[in-house]
């Protein structure tokens, strides 16, 4: 049932911010909308940017649902493209008021998690230490970030998948030869070149 509510209140959010921008949307707003009391939408949320959170969360999981290999990335960052332009007025409301941080945060968040999931499979086998796998995903998640903020900057104009192939051509083999240049195990000669 907890679900099923957090859910119709995210429903109910997005349907007004439809209508009204976020800094004008009130918790009695979205409770009436959503035909609850105040009291049940602060059971499940702390206030509204707290629902905005869950919202973000819960659509990333949604777009990333299995696609976290070196072979399908390409796929799960398209999936998030894909994701932020179905929720648009969502995300364009709430990238242009005070919470813009929260749709920042969202999209690293995502795109971490996806890029995690690459760099663990490609480094199978190889001598990398977990800091510096996280330090190549943080290399291109703010990468991919900043290009799909332009992007939601832009009005969300360009075709994702264009830009996803740009992506794919301008890394392909790169996360490979990151990992390499930062095995343990590599020979003195190698790492002095």
């Amino acid at each position: 049932m907890s679900q099923t509510t957090k859910r119709a209140l995210e429903a109910s959010l997005k349907h007004l911010l439809l209508k009204k921008p976020l800094d004008k949307i009130t918790i009695n707003d979205i409770a009436e909308d959503c035909g609850i009391n105040r009291m049940t939408f602060y059971y499940h949320f702390k206030d509204i940017y707290d629902l905005i959170e869950w919202s973000c969360v819960e659509d990333a999981a949604r777009a990333l649902e299995g696609k976290k290999t070196y072979d399908t990335w390409q796929q799960g960052f398209l999936q998030i493209f894909e994701a932020v332009l179905a929720n648009k007025p969502f995300i364009m409301n709430v990238y242009h008021s005070v919470s813009r941080e929260q749709v920042e945060l969202y999209l690293y968040k995502l795109t971490f998690n996806l890029l995690i999931g690459v760099i663990e499979e490609k480094a199978a086998g190889m001598a990398v230490s977990d800091e510096d796998k996280k330090f190549i995903a943080d290399f291109y998640k703010y990468a991919f970030v900043g290009i799909m903020l332009e992007w939601i900057r832009g009005g969300m104009k360009e075709d994702p998948k264009g830009i996803v192939e740009h992506l794919s051509i301008l890394i392909h083999g790169d996360i490979t030869r990151a990992l390499d240049n930062f095995r343990m195990d590599k020979p003195l000669s190698k790492l002095s070149k």
